[in-house]
């Protein structure tokens, strides 16, 4: 029994058929209600609440000092009591079946059962041409986010996830179901690449937790090792790169033998980051030489949209870690990633051009890196990424503190 001043009362169901319950009620000594309650543990202050009398009154009428004839009052007491109707009968009072607020209870539970019947009606109508019409807007939003950045398409994203939400919500035909849990295990993890890029981290979890529980009911192997992996990346914003380390070799282990060789590139690039972050440099080494020799020809799978990864990236990649390490032939790999770069993946642009800088200062040529800077922070802005101005702008003091500093 909850004991909180406003939680509802509720008094055993037998209570009522005892006989001397029975008695008080056809006497209707209100007093005598009111001991039944207390003896169950109700306050005064929680009877006067849910009588509408106040604790004071009752306090009066429980010592003998008032007394209650108005019906009015007396329905108040049975309402706030919750008598069942026969001991409303007892009292004097009319039963609430067949009254207008049980009407009004029935009407409101129609109301719901028809609501319920038309969402599934409406999502009975999903066929696959709607799913691959809505595959096809995610897909879009992914070019634009590659151009534009998340922050340009936010409230597209936001329509984009509630329709797919909706749909898959109210599905039925198990088919049916499966298919837009894929989808929006593919929309949710987007949204929670841009929100690593804005750096909303907490938005980010949450996002690719919503991923990883539509993939698993997609019971799709490839796109749950995605998301999981892509979850790294969270953890190594946050400072955490030893997790985001375990997290992928992981994910990695359980799901290699059933993903195809891109993803398997694209954990094994991923790993390498990680240890780079860490400083394993024999370690990000071996993951690097691995996700080259997993890497199979072309630029991206018809079954994995989500997941576009070649030699070029690759070049980006391993520029990326290695410059951590000062290998003096990163800065030829991070040309060649740029030259291979096609114009629409401006916020990858501007991470290269970050991780270039990086290494023609390190070594010793700030004149040369100020221009990649320069448009890093141009494309940064463009796309609205955080992330990427936070590290233009620790390389800007870099330049700035000069050589040797």
């Amino acid at each position: 029994m909850q004991n909180g001043a406003f939680d509802p009362i509720e008094l055993p169901a037998a209570v009522w058929d005892q006989d001397e319950t029975r008695e008080i009620l056809k006497n209707r000594d209100i007093a005598g209600l009111f001991r039944i309650a207390r003896k169950y543990g109700a306050s005064q202050v929680r009877i006067g609440t849910a009588t509408g009398l106040g604790q004071p009154r009752v306090n009066k009428i429980l010592n003998g000092g008032g007394c209650i004839k108005e019906l009015a009052v007396i329905e108040r007491v049975a309402n706030g009591l919750r008598l069942p109707d026969h001991a409303r009968m007892l009292l004097g009072l009319a039963p609430l079946a067949g009254t207008p607020q049980a009407y009004e209870e029935d009407d409101e539970h129609e109301d719901q059962a028809r609501e319920l019947a038309e969402l599934l009606d409406s999502t009975a109508t999903i066929d696959p041409t709607t799913v691959m019409i809505l595959r096809t807007d995610t897909n879009n939003l992914r070019l634009l986010d590659r151009r534009l950045g998340g922050v340009a398409i936010a409230d597209k994203m936001r329509a984009q996830i509630s329709q797919i939400q909706r749909a898959h919500r109210h599905a039925v035909r198990p088919a049916m179901r499966a298919e837009l849990a894929h989808l929006l295990a593919e929309t949710a993890s987007l949204a929670g690449w841009q929100a690593i890029n804005a750096l909303t981290l907490k938005d980010a979890w949450l996002h690719y937790e919503q991923a990883r529980a539509a993939a698993y009911e997609a019971e799709d192997p490839a796109v749950l090792a995605y998301v999981s992996g892509e979850q790294a990346y969270v953890l190594m914003e946050l400072g955490r790169p030893a997790e985001a380390m375990k997290l992928l070799q992981h994910v990695h282990a359980q799901h290699h033998t059933r993903v195809p060789a891109r993803l398997r590139t694209w954990l094994s690039a991923a790993e390498a980051e990680a240890a780079a972050v860490l400083g394993d440099e024999a370690t990000c080494r071996r993951a690097l030489d691995q996700a080259v020799s997993l890497l199979p020809d072309g630029d991206a799978d018809p079954d994995t949209p989500y997941l576009s990864i070649n030699t070029h990236h690759l070049a980006r990649w391993r520029g990326n870690c290695l410059v951590r390490f000062g290998d003096p032939a990163t800065a030829e790999d991070l040309r060649s990633a740029l030259a291979g770069m096609d114009g629409t993946y401006n916020r990858a642009e501007s991470g290269v051009r970050c991780d270039l800088a990086h290494a023609l200062l390190a070594a010793g040529d700030p004149e040369a890196a100020q221009p990649h800077i320069q448009r890093a922070q141009q494309l940064a802005t463009m796309t609205g990424s955080r992330r990427q101005r936070r590290r233009i702008n620790e390389l800007a003091k870099a330049v700035n503190r000069g050589p040797g500093c």
